[in-house]
C-alpha cells in the first residue's frame, strides 16, 4: 500500500480530515482535503463534521483550530513547524499601549500565538484586515504583531490612528525591491502580486497588494499572462493548478518558509497512525483567545 492509500483508509478509520496552508509542499497540498490560507482554513475548521483535524500548517494555525473547535482532536504533522512572526509582541507592551492610548483595539494578526490572541479584541487575517479595521468603533488601532500588514491596513483606512508594532515575517521580509526590479527588466509585460506582509519598498511596486488567496485569484482571472508573486513559493501549485497557460516567477532569493517545509505525507501518515502531536490547550487560554477569534468571523 502507498503512504496515500495508507492516509486514506487511516482518515476513515480516524473520522480524519487534513487541512493544508498554501505554503506547505506540493505533495503534501496534493494529499489535502482543503488548501487555503489563514482566513479560510480558520472558517472551514469550525463547520467540519470529522472528528480528527490534521493541520498541514505552522503552530499557531493547529492553535486556532482547537480553540475554535474544543472537543476535536487536532493533529499537527510536525509539532516543532513554528511561525517566527507569532512570537513578536507581548502582553506587556499590550497593557502599556491600553493605558497610554484611549479607545484603543489590539487588532491581532492570526499570526499570533494563543497568549497574544487572550489579550487582544478582534483578530484579522491579510485577508480579511481592512474590513475588521474599518467596522471597529476605536478611533486608535494598536495592531500586532506585524507592522508590515499594519502599515498596509493603515493606509486602506486612513480614518483610524495606527500605534505600529516591530514585528514582521522573515520569509517575506526577505523579498527585495531590486530583484523585483530585475525580474521585470527580464520579462516587461509582468504584473507584480504582493503581500502584504511584504516590506514598503516591495509593496510600492504592486499591481496588485493581497493576502495569498487574493494573489490566486488576481492571477486566476486577470488577462495578463506573467506575474511576479511576492509571497511563499508554495503558493506556485495553487496558481499552476488554476492557470497552467500563464507563467509565474519568484525573486532569485526564492522565498522559502522552512517550518513550512517540514512536513511531509510521511509525517501527516504518522500522525494519523500514532495520535501523537495532539494540539493541548489550557482551558482558560482558550476561552479567553477564543473571543477575538469569534469576532474575526462574526466581523469578516
Amino acid at each position: 500500500m502507498t503512504v496515500r492509500e495508507e492516509i486514506e483508509q487511516l482518515k476513515k478509520e480516524k473520522n480524519a480530515v487534513i487541512l493544508a496552508h498554501y505554503y506547505v509542499r506540493p505533495e503534501v497540498q496534493e494529499l489535502a482535503d482543503y488548501i487555503g490560507d489563514s482566513f479560510y482554513l480558520s472558517k472551514v475548521a469550525v463547520g467540519l463534521g470529522e472528528q480528527t483535524i490534521v493541520f498541514c500548517g505552522v503552530s499557531f494555525m493547529g492553535e486556532s483550530a482547537k480553540i475554535l473547535n474544543p472537543e476535536k482532536t487536532v493533529l499537527m504533522p510536525d509539532a516543532a513547524a513554528d511561525c517566527a512572526m507569532a512570537h513578536m509582541a507581548d502582553a506587556e507592551t499590550i497593557r502599556q499601549m491600553r493605558e497610554r492610548y484611549e479607545d484603543l483595539a489590539v487588532v491581532c494578526y492570526i499570526n499570533s500565538t494563543a497568549e497574544l490572541k487572550r489579550h487582544s479584541d478582534v483578530c484579522v487575517t491579510s485577508a480579511n484586515a481592512v474590513n475588521i479595521v474599518r467596522a471597529l468603533p476605536n478611533r486608535n488601532i494598536f495592531f500586532i504583531p506585524d507592522r508590515h500588514l499594519a502599515h498596509y491596513v493603515a493606509g486602506q483606512v486612513p480614518e483610524k490612528n495606527f500605534v505600529y508594532n516591530d514585528g514582521f515575517c522573515p520569509i517575506h521580509a526577505q523579498i527585495r525591491s531590486d530583484e523585483i526590479r530585475r525580474k521585470k527588466e527580464a520579462h516587461p509585460q509582468v504584473l507584480v502580486l504582493v503581500h502584504p506582509e511584504c516590506p514598503d519598498t516591495v509593496a510600492a511596486m504592486a499591481d496588485y497588494t493581497g493576502s495569498t488567496s487574493g494573489i490566486i485569484g488576481f492571477a486566476e482571472k486577470s488577462s495578463a499572462k506573467e506575474f511576479i508573486i511576492c509571497t511563499e513559493v508554495g503558493v506556485e501549485y495553487e496558481l499552476m493548478k488554476r492557470c497552467p497557460e500563464k507563467r509565474f516567477y519568484f525573486t532569485e532569493t526564492v522565498p522559502v518558509c522552512q517550518d513550512m517545509k517540514r512536513i511531509t505525507p510521511e509525517k501527516i501518515l504518522h500522525v494519523l497512525k500514532t495520535g501523537e502531536n495532539e494540539v493541548i490547550l489550557d482551558e482558560g487560554l482558550r476561552t479567553e483567545s477564543k473571543r477575538p477569534l469569534e469576532r474575526m468571523l462574526a466581523l469578516g
